[in-house]
């Protein structure tokens, strides 16, 4: 063949394969169909709407670790006994004043027992002085008694009183530490630890149990500092935990601070009881934050450039730019964003073929219904192409193409504009 003589086999294939790529890019329809017959530069159609602003329910998902609402250690307040008897153990929830542990308190009892005695001995005093007292005073009156003998009786009566007293004073700190020989819970809550055995010899000031007071928990929920002003105490919340399944809470407090290092604050979100969520869990939660203004557009708006989100806006002389967005919620056919202002518009479809300061022409509302992100084309067979020693084509296939918006782009080897990737819903195959 003539052409093979010509040229080498391998710049026949690449041609060839040019020629393909040209023929379907053409029909794929990749840039715009327009000319400006002033300037010379193409003009890609595009539809566009005007960002709107609406309420939105807002909702701020944090994470954090379970912990008790406030923790109370228990401990001996009396040592050097034995516990003898253990009443509860973890996992039990106790009322306040409920036993815990008993100790051994034969000796305790011994001494109140001697220590009452000693009390009724001082009570007999003090009455025998109080008796001799009234006596002297009568006859110091008559003048039968010298006012020493009246001060010997008066002095005897208060030694009596003060014998009275200190022997009171015995029995109660004895009969205090009796009492503390039984450990109470000192608040209603739950046993989360125990490090007691019976048999021990406790030391004062050891703790034996440790508690969540009223068995209740919290979410420390760590929370990014530009969502925090959004969270107020009282504000409920789904709190998920891949361990223990689901539960609710409400926002008790946020904390007036921020980790310098993280950037976080701290939402503390009690949990409903009878969860199955332990302190040291992690666990999600989902943070209702009300109605709050948001700015609106189209879901298809939205794409991707540089691992950034954004939307490209439309300025007073057709020209478009690239403006990167923060996506907050996402629908099928709205999506929120925050750094856009209501009132712009924006490319809807036709935004993934643009790039910086291209200048488009926007359809008319009928026509723009008919835009869509993607194109169906058809190649026709009757296209001829090249053939080589090396690769034969006979025929280019037919094309049939349907582009959808996939927020992923990928630069065009044919042409500096990006073109999207191929995928399950952006494909574009030969139709044989």
């Amino acid at each position: 063949m003539a052409i093979s003589r010509r040229f080498p086999a391998r710049l026949t294939v690449s041609l060839a394969l040019a020629l393909a790529t040209s023929l379907t890019l053409a029909a794929c329809g990749g840039h715009g169909d327009e000319k400006d017959k002033k300037d010379g530069a193409s003009r890609q159609t595009v539809s566009a709407t005007t960002a709107t602003s609406v309420a939105l329910p807002r909702t701020v998902v944090a994470s954090g670790t379970v912990s008790a609402w406030e923790e109370v250690p228990v401990g001996a307040e009396t040592g050097g006994l034995t516990a003898t008897t253990l009443y509860v153990d973890e996992g039990s929830y106790v009322r306040q004043g409920q036993p815990l542990v008993q100790m051994n308190d034969v000796l305790l009892r011994a001494q109140v027992r001697q220590q009452q005695a000693a009390v009724q001995t001082a009570e007999a005093n003090v009455a025998r002085d109080d008796a001799a007292l009234a006596r002297a005073q009568e006859l110091k009156t008559r003048g039968f008694l010298s006012q020493a003998s009246l001060d010997t009786a008066l002095a005897n009566q208060r030694a009596s009183a003060a014998g009275l007293a200190s022997a009171q004073a015995a029995l109660a700190e004895t009969q205090t530490r009796l009492s503390q020989a039984t450990i109470r819970a000192p608040v209603s809550g739950l046993i989360i630890s125990r490090s007691v055995t019976k048999g021990q010899i406790i030391s004062a000031g050891t703790e034996l149990f440790r508690m969540v007071r009223d068995g209740r928990l919290e979410l420390d929920a760590q929370v990014p500092e530009t969502e925090l002003p959004l969270i107020q105490a009282g504000q409920s919340a789904a709190v998920t935990s891949s361990q223990a399944g689901s539960t609710t809470g409400t926002v008790r407090i946020v904390t007036p601070e921020v980790d310098p290092q993280t950037r976080l604050g701290l939402a503390r979100i009690s949990l409903a009881p009878g969860s199955a969520l332990k302190p040291g869990m992690f666990a999600r939660a989902a943070i209702e934050a009300g109605a709050r203004p948001a700015t609106v557009v189209p879901t298809d708006a939205v794409l991707y450039r540089s691992n950034k989100s954004g939307v490209f806006v439309l300025n007073a002389d057709s020209s478009v730019r690239f403006v990167p967005v923060t996506v907050l919620s996402r629908r099928d056919d709205q999506t929120s964003v925050e750094g856009l202002n209501a009132g712009v518009r924006v490319v809807v479809a036709g935004a993934g073929f643009l790039n910086e300061g291209d200048k488009v022409t926007v359809a008319a509302p009928r026509a723009a219904a008919a835009i869509t992100c993607g194109r169906a084309c058809t190649v026709s067979r009757s296209q001829p192409a090249f053939a080589s020693t090396a690769v034969a084509f006979s025929t280019v296939a037919p094309m049939s193409c349907s582009f959808q918006s996939r927020n992923t782009w990928a630069p065009d080897a044919f042409s500096s504009r990006a073109s999207p990737m191929p995928s399950e819903a952006n494909s574009c195959s030969p139709t044989l």
